[in-house]
């Protein structure tokens, strides 16, 4: 019995050492002090499910291809896609790996407005913040989040960001990457078809960085291309867009006559 008991213990501790290589969608291992953990959740998750190095250095493009395309069924042109933007963080010239640590620097890749993450200007902006998901949680209405649901949480979290940060930064270029990381849990966890994902899947994955498995969640059996995320980031984006349907020809016609008449309440409403 006592050798039966060694050996088992000596498998757990060896099954709970965390390594990169060893990744498993079931098997995840909460980060330590001295691990690197970063502002995006699924890069986090990923390192927590050992899929990258569990301590957050050494990201390698073969690391990278190796963990989106087991963990995610990413093909290898999207996950060295994905690698090609995050190798930006490093600074050292011809950099062939980064950290996870490195993505923490405000506006580079890491930036205001972010849907589980206070603004640099508040304080650390990299790790969960109840409060702020709190808020784009407001915006999912239903069990099922469709791409509107997601694109108002996503418009909502801006327009705080702007009304309270004096440093609100948000260009062009951080409008498509944020595109981008809001159609992530649809490309993880939803449906291609109608840009639909579960609520319940998608806030257990932000709340505990932890790929939802005890929620029935698997790997998607169909490869994921780069196709696909522009798909859900169009539909997303497509939402975005505040303006109702175009108005109607007579509706059209009937204010062009006011507007003829001097009627200026046709053009102005104080």
């Amino acid at each position: 019995m006592k050798l039966a008991t060694s050996v088992m213990t000596v498998l757990g501790l060896a099954s709970a050492s965390p390594h990169y290589g060893a990744g498993d969608i079931s098997h995840w291992i909460p980060p330590s002090a001295s691990d690197y953990r970063g502002p995006c959740p699924m890069m986090n998750t990923l390192a927590n499910h050992n899929f990258l190095p569990h301590d957050g250095r050494n990201i390698t493009r073969d690391k990278v291809i190796d963990g989106l395309g087991k963990a995610l069924n990413f093909n290898a042109t999207l996950a060295s896609l994905m690698f090609d933007m995050a190798i930006v963080v490093n600074p050292e010239p011809n950099a062939t790996w980064f950290t996870l640590d490195q993505l923490n620097q405000h506006n580079i890749l890491e930036h205001d407005a972010s849907l589980s993450r206070t603004d640099a200007f508040f304080g650390n902006s990299h790790i969960f913040n109840a409060s702020i998901f709190a808020e784009t949680t407001s915006y999912w209405t239903n069990d099922t989040l469709t791409p509107a649901m997601l694109a108002n949480s996503k418009l909502a979290r801006q327009i705080t960001s702007r009304a309270f940060n004096p440093t609100y930064t948000f260009t062009a270029s951080t409008e498509q990457f944020s595109l981008g990381e809001v159609a992530a849990p649809i490309v993880a966890f939803g449906s291609f078809d109608n840009g639909t994902v579960s609520r319940e899947l998608v806030e257990y994955f932000f709340r505990h960085e932890r790929f939802p498995t005890e929620l029935g969640w698997r790997t998607r059996d169909e490869v994921v291309q780069l196709m696909d995320v522009m798909k859900i980031s169009s539909m997303i984006g497509s939402e975005t867009d505040l303006l109702t349907g175009e108005e109607s020809s007579a509706g059209k016609a009937k204010r062009a006559d006011m507007v003829r008449r001097g009627d200026l309440h046709a053009g102005f409403k104080w």
